[in-house]
């Protein structure tokens, strides 16, 4: 192979799953990744299975070496392979199974589901194409503030984190999918999103040792395949403008010569700003091989990318040999996933596997143990001592693109509550009437709002807007007693403290809402416990359980 060839094994590029006729331009554009830079891999993004499935078995066919393909299915392949609609009529055309995050997985401590949810992801993972899962996300989540890993992680503490990252990955890697873990060495403890700017987590080493790494070391002796790098400085290991990705004291000095990995290192996105922001594409991607990373994950310029790479051999930042490594490497993975014998899938086995009813249930099940009442002071739940006449107003709190928020968890509460009145505030809205919302709350038995705000790649703070905030602060006062439903950020309660029933479903997924309406009305049982703190109103462990309990007469 020239030079050249095996640079572009260590490039991975970014696509969509979507539609695409044989001479749209983005078609042509991805065959050119594929025929004129030979590639070695892609990330694959949204779209619908049977897509997914045939897109990359074209992609393969047009490659003389076999391509791995990875994907962030840390909400099992539903992630990326269902929850489109068809519009206007906001139609669920359906998919591939999302479980619920894994702090909700956290919520129930329970490792034997953290392995089905690693052995249902690899199932219909496979099914599609797709042999890398960019998680489990180690990072161990002990900064209320933090904007971008939040219900990703399991939790706050290092051990559980280690015990169900663990049992995910043995989940993944023993029905034949490679696992990742992410992102090291811990974006856990900071406030900055690395999507928008350089995150620093400001930790001592000996801190470091006994939190962050606790989760690295145990995913490492589960024999986990992939590492996917921090872009954050820490201090403590290098300098503190360099991010850990771009650090050779950290990827190779830690991460491969003191922890022992010897797997594939993988960079987190290399067009975000963590990386960008400094340095630029081709530095950061120069100083990312240096530093030991052996891909580079959907840079923004692929033949930019890979031109760098070999300029940093031609002018003598690291050896051709450094890259024969991370050939190396990337080959021993293609041999063990068998590609060279198989490396295109079945399409009439897509719907055989993905979607099982089966693999439903299992996101049914962990929705429903997850389920978290953090407080009930005034012995509200469940709704079930109502009268069926009560008159529910049930409020949801979302961005306009949540179609489906709190339609699935009203559809429960009607089920029990037929005069149940339902309203949306848009958070993108800065003219919400809050008057007229707080009105119709005075004439309702029992208000209920869920609010959908939670992490995200393009958010720099994980708070609610203040408006929603004192809107919800404004019932308390007005001895409306809403019940407050975090179906996004669990952390909401530090800007509500005063509210008497605080509930955490994790995430906004119409599994998780359902779940959520049926503990409300107490037709399930309640058993979550919080994996987190939420200082300074709850502890790890906090939770309140509840039996299931007849339906309202």
């Amino acid at each position: 192979m020239s030079l050249r060839d095996k640079a572009a094994q260590m490039v991975w590029p970014w696509m969509l799953g979507d539609y695409l006729a044989d001479n749209d331009p983005a078609s042509r554009r991805l065959e050119s990744y594929v025929t004129t830079e030979h590639v070695g891999g892609f990330i694959v993004s949204l779209g619908a299975p049977f897509e997914i499935a045939q897109k990359l078995n074209a992609l393969q066919r047009l490659s003389a070496l076999p391509l791995i393909v990875g994907a962030d299915y840390e909400y099992g392949a539903g992630m990326r392979a269902r929850g489109a609609f068809f519009l206007p009529n906001a139609i669920d055309l359906g998919g591939a199974v999302t479980l619920p995050p894994q702090m909700a997985l956290g919520a129930t401590g329970d490792t034997a589901l953290a392995y089905e949810v690693g052995r249902v992801t690899a199932i219909e993972g496979r099914a599609l194409g797709v042999h890398l899962d960019f998680t489990p996300v180690l990072d161990v989540n002990n900064n209320p503030a933090n904007p971008v890993i939040s219900t990703r992680s399991f939790g706050e503490d290092p051990r559980q984190v280690a015990r169900l990252g663990a049992a995910e990955i043995r989940g993944l890697q023993e029905h034949g999918m490679l696992a990742t873990g992410k992102h090291f060495p811990g974006h856990g403890d900071t406030e900055t999103n690395s999507h928008l700017a350089m995150a620093v987590v400001t930790a001592s080493r000996a801190r470091l040792d006994t939190l962050e790494l606790v989760p690295f070391r145990a995913a490492i002796a589960a024999g986990v395949s992939t590492i996917m790098t921090f872009h954050g400085a820490l201090p403590a290991l290098d300098s503190a403008t360099v991010p850990a990705t771009l650090s050779r004291r950290i990827m190779t000095g830690l991460l491969r010569d003191e922890l022992h990995f010897g797997g594939l290192i993988v960079s987190d996105a290399m067009d975000m700003q963590g990386v960008l922001g400094r340095y630029g594409l081709a530095e950061a991607c120069k100083r990312a091989v240096d530093a030991g990373v052996d891909v580079l994950l959907m840079p923004a310029d692929i033949r930019g990318c890979i031109d760098a790479v070999v300029a940093g051999v031609v002018e003598g930042r690291f050896s051709e040999q450094r890259i024969d490594q991370s050939v190396h490497r990337l080959f021993e993975m293609k041999a063990r996933l068998g590609l060279d014998r198989r490396r295109f899938v079945d399409l009439d086995s897509v719907r055989a596997l993905v979607g099982d009813t089966a693999h439903a249930g299992l996101a049914r099940l962990i929705a429903e143990r997850s389920i978290t009442i953090v407080k009930d002071s005034l012995r509200q739940l469940p709704l079930s001592q109502l009268p069926r006449a009560s008159r529910l107003l049930s409020i949801g709190y979302s961005q306009r693109a949540e179609l489906y928020a709190n339609g699935a968890l009203d559809a429960e509460l009607r089920r029990a509550f037929p005069v149940t009145r339902s309203q949306w505030i848009n958070s993108d809205d800065p003219a919400t009437n809050y008057p007229r919302l707080l009105a119709m709350a005075d004439s309702a038995d029992i208000v209920i709002v869920a609010s959908y705000l939670g992490h995200s790649s393009t958010m720099a703070s994980i708070g609610a807007p203040k408006a929603f905030s004192d809107f919800v602060n404004d019932l308390v006062q007005r001895g409306r007693h809403p019940i407050v439903v975090a179906m996004g950020n669990p952390y909401f309660l530090q800007q509500v403290p005063a509210t008497a029933a605080y509930v955490v479903g994790w995430m906004g997924f119409p599994v998780s809402q359902t779940a959520m309406g049926r503990a409300l009305v107490g037709a399930a049982p309640v058993t979550g416990r919080l994996p987190i703190r939420i200082p300074p109103f709850a502890a790890i462990g906090a939770g309140e359980s509840r039996a299931s309990s007849p339906p309202p007469r």
